[in-house]
């Protein structure tokens, strides 16, 4: 009898301890909560329900439904599914957790079963968030069978067992993919309290000289912390990277903010807040910059939404960042929207829960020309890119190559645990671009060199052009474009493209060389008869040019020069160049060009070749700066070197001397009308 007793004391110790325990597992699970860190809070109440009594059915109900919020904000869709699930069997399930459960039925693909619990809540209320769900349950199986001409790849290369999301391309020619991940070498030894794994930095993959990609590199500079680093964007520039930070505070709620680093050389420095707006309770994330820099797209929950999260927008100008606005309905939702991308082409890509889709988040397209802000709304199309760009899971994080519609993005599609990987995507279409190249003649690129762009179907932009002086268009069939190529100290250069209708994608090249105001300009093949002055048939190719150069520049005047090399009597050699430098004269006054705009002069030896650095490059044994004299080609060692010297000294060159030429004499000219007319 005593030993009953003794086991019925023992059970009753038992069960007051797991109480207790419960209790004790619930406090500490709402102290999580309260700070966001919701994986922490999650093992804390799974803790708390497994020691609670079955037949205690309405604390394990309350419990249950606790854990489930945790799971399902931690993208964990099948655990948060069992917990609403089990909440529902212990009728602790308001039309809150329903909803919740049949937003995760969507994302686990039971259309019918989500359809089932929507009808149901519909039958109570309604809002524009069900009916959403409702049509999203309804028609998702339809649209996944119907598919779309998206191709879709999983990129393990970049994936480790982890989460890797929002990759981002960037450098010249597209050869850098950046990401952001959870994996091992992450910096910071703690593991997440809101996800269970380490905090998220941002890595880099780089291409080698085949095109293939390296392996994920971690970025050795002050860019990643301890905390939460991702979701990163550049300026067109390239020079300003834009990311979402996200700092713990033990005892304070995790709010995200943007922040933005600067490139020095190839190092990334340490991150800085951008003030957006002065507001400590909101969240600011998920930047992404438009292709002309002047707009900062980005998520928030600040007041003035639709509901849940929006995408904004933030003027940036030379003083920071200016004015500020919601991009308003339909884009918004009273869902969430979530990860902008604004493609070269200006089309806005995001994400969305609150629109109808496949399941979880989903991208969504607004054409640029439909992007309207503030008041438009009504004209606003919103694009579903369909199957299999989207899925039943999480897809979002566009990133593209160039105005090509490929690229990469960020998926939880078919991960049990709702970890994010990277996948690759391309969708065939026709697309006609120009590719430019700015360049000094005879000499290099110029990064600070601007296009202006103009057609007859009322085109008129300007472009500005990358670090190695190209740049690339989109442009239209059945269109006649101009381009203009200027650079500030040189002269402009004009191109004329006809763009017909093409079957196939297609790219036009144009060359932009600029020739310098300041210094010394070839005339590249030039030829002469032996010992004449006589222009030979073959030399009308580069004069032509030439005089192309001078009607685009009608205001510049400029000195036309012939040079000999040493060899000969110098007085003999002067004459022969002067005589020369005024045969291409006489070639460009009887095609057109003004004699008062060209100054023959001839220079026999007198002023040998000053060497460039372009120049070195295909006569390695020159260095930059070296002045090709007699004494510096007799003293080399090798004839066939004092042979390409004296070849180089034989040239034709013009330089700049007046950039005014004309405008004075117009500005009289209407002083004198503008007179005559008042006296009239």
């Amino acid at each position: 009898m005593r030993r009953v007793f003794f086991i019925i004391y023992i059970g009753i110790v038992c069960l007051v301890l797991m109480g207790c325990g419960a209790d004790n597992a619930m406090k500490k699970g709402d102290r999580f909560y309260a700070i966001g860190e919701y994986y922490d809070a999650a093992t804390q109440y799974k803790k708390a329900y497994t020691q609670t009594p079955a037949k205690d059915r309405k604390t394990r109900g309350e419990r249950a439904l606790k854990m489930a919020d945790c799971y399902r904000r931690i993208n964990q869709s099948q655990r948060a599914t069992a917990a609403y699930n089990n909440a529902v069997r212990y009728k602790a399930a308001d039309t809150t957790a329903l909803f919740y459960l049949a937003q995760l039925q969507l994302k686990n693909g039971n259309y019918k079963e989500a359809e089932r619990l929507l009808v149901g809540l519909m039958e109570e209320t309604s809002s524009p968030l069900l009916q959403s769900k409702l049509e999203s349950a309804r028609t998702a199986a339809e649209w996944k069978k119907r598919g779309s001409k998206y191709t879709v790849k999983r990129e393990d290369l970049f994936n480790s067992r982890r989460s890797e999301y929002s990759p981002m391309l960037a450098g010249e020619n597209f050869d850098q993919l950046f990401f952001t991940s959870t994996r091992n070498q992450a910096q910071g030894d703690e593991l997440s309290g809101i996800t269970g794994m380490k905090a998220a930095d941002i890595f880099f993959s780089q291409k080698d000289e085949q095109g293939k990609w390296g392996k994920p590199q971690t970025i050795d500079s002050e860019l990643n912390s301890a905390f939460d680093e991702g979701a990163c964007c550049f300026s067109p520039d390239g020079k300003t990277m834009y990311l979402t930070q996200c700092v713990t505070d033990p005892s304070y709620p995790r709010f995200a903010q943007i922040c933005t680093s600067a490139r020095s050389d190839a190092s990334w420095g340490k991150p800085s807040a951008l003030t957006i707006a002065h507001d400590t309770l909101s969240t600011f994330a998920h930047p992404a910059v438009s292709p002309d820099g002047q707009w900062l797209y980005f998520v928030s929950d600040m007041p003035g939404g639709q509901g849940g999260y929006d995408i904004w927008r933030a003027h940036l100008t030379s003083a920071g960042v200016g004015m500020i606005e919601n991009m308003g309905a339909p884009i918004n939702t009273a869902g969430n929207e979530l990860f902008p991308t604004v493609r070269p082409n200006g089309d806005l890509y995001f994400s969305s829960d609150g629109h109808p889709g496949l399941g979880g988040l989903d991208i969504f397209i607004v054409n640029s020309e439909q992007l309207i802000v503030n008041g438009g709304a009504a004209k606003t199309a919103i694009e579903h890119p369909g199957y299999p760009l989207n899925s039943q899971g999480d897809d979002f994080g566009m990133t593209f190559e160039g105005v090509h519609n490929r690229g990469y993005f960020s998926s939880n599609r078919g991960d049990a645990r709702g970890w994010d990987h990277i996948y690759s995507f391309s969708k065939s279409e026709v697309v006609q671009t120009v590719k430019g190249w700015v360049y000094e003649q005879d000499g290099y690129e110029l990064p600070a060199a601007q296009v202006y762009m103009v057609g007859n179907d009322g085109t008129n932009k300007k472009l500005s052009v990358k670090g190695d002086g190209s740049f690339t268009e989109v442009i239209e069939p059945n269109v006649d474009y101009v381009f203009l190529g200027t650079c500030k100290g040189f002269l402009n250069h004009k191109e004329e493209l006809r763009v017909d209708t093409v079957s196939e994608t297609t790219e036009y090249v144009l060359q932009f060389p600029l020739a310098s105001i300041t210094a010394p300009v070839l005339v590249d093949n030039i030829f002469y008869d032996f010992d004449k002055a006589t222009l030979r048939p073959e030399s009308t190719t580069a004069l032509d040019k030439l005089i192309v150069l001078l009607n685009e520049n009608p205001n510049v005047t400029i000195e036309l020069s012939a040079h000999c090399d040493y060899r000969g009597p110098a007085a003999y050699n002067k004459a022969l160049s002067q005589r020369r430098a005024e045969s291409v004269v006489n070639y460009l006054t009887e095609h057109g060009i003004a004699a008062d705009r060209l100054s023959p002069v001839g220079y026999g030896k007198e002023k040998p070749k000053t060497v460039k650095k372009k120049l070195t490059e295909t006569y390695p044994w020159l260095k930059e700066g070296d002045v090709l004299t007699e004494e510096f080609i007799k003293a080399l060692d090798d004839e066939e070197k004092q042979e390409v010297c004296n070849q180089l000294n034989r040239r034709t060159e013009f330089i700049v001397l007046r950039t005014t030429y004309g405008l004075f004499e117009t500005n009289k000219e209407n002083e004198k009308a503008q007179e005559k007319e008042n006296n009239n």
